[in-house]
């Protein structure tokens, strides 16, 4: 597997490279946003280990921009600035995972090979039924022959449910996948997405499990 690491710090780099390789990674190091951006020219990776206080930007950036051109990339973030509300910042900008500075290395190697084995099943799962074709791995969303605009939160609410296609997911699940965090706040929101997604999907794809969550249907 193909590991870009962004970070300014040449000390985190370097412990994140040496461990990262022992793994049998295949490791690329970017000290900046510029760095990083041509190291993907060079070629594709597979996991983005991301620092956000860059010398050049913020790592958000990077980010966002890969989602916008649909990257299949799986990103984590790794980073001092752990408050909730960067949290919330980084999977709203299309992140997968957050892991706050310090952290313990086997964590991360531990999270870096998940989001590994995340981005194969993720790349590989296309939902089609009906006139609706969901492509997880490229974020694309088609209705009877009609792109749909789905946003990055609303993405990962899909994500997790045609990943498990046929199949309740729990709420606390989907609020853990989605915005990391389960309070009365974010289940609100989820609410309000889930309500939007049926808008623009049709109001039969999304069941839902009162006092349990959600499913995709597989029922015509």
């Amino acid at each position: 597997m193909r590991v870009l690491i962004v970070d300014d710090d040449a000390d985190v780099r370097d412990l994140l490279t040496r461990a990262l390789a022992r793994d049998g990674h295949t490791v690329v190091g970017a000290e900046s946003l510029r760095a990083a951006e041509a190291a993907l020219e060079a070629a594709e990776a597979d996991v983005i280990v991301l620092d956000l206080g860059l010398g050049d930007g913020d790592g958000m950036t990077l980010c966002r921009s890969l989602r916008a051109r649909a990257s299949h990339a799986a990103i984590l973030i790794v980073t001092a600035q752990s408050d909730v509300s960067r949290r919330v910042e980084g999977l709203d900008s299309g992140a997968d995972d957050f892991l706050a500075k310090p952290f313990a290395l086997a964590e991360l190697r531990a999270r870096v090979r998940a989001l590994g084995r995340r981005r194969t099943d993720r790349t590989a799962v296309v939902f089609e039924r009906d006139g609706l074709t969901l492509d997880v791995g490229a974020r694309r969303a088609v209705r009877q022959n009609v792109p749909l605009a789905i946003t990055a939160r609303e993405w990962a609410i899909l994500e997790a449910l045609a990943t498990r296609a046929g199949r309740v997911v729990p709420r606390a699940t989907l609020l853990e996948e989605v915005w990391g965090t389960a309070d009365e706040a974010t289940a609100a929101s989820l609410e309000v997405l889930v309500a939007r997604i049926r808008r623009k999907l049709g109001p039969s794809w999304i069941e839902t499990l009162r006092g349990e969550g959600y499913a995709l249907s597989v029922r015509s």
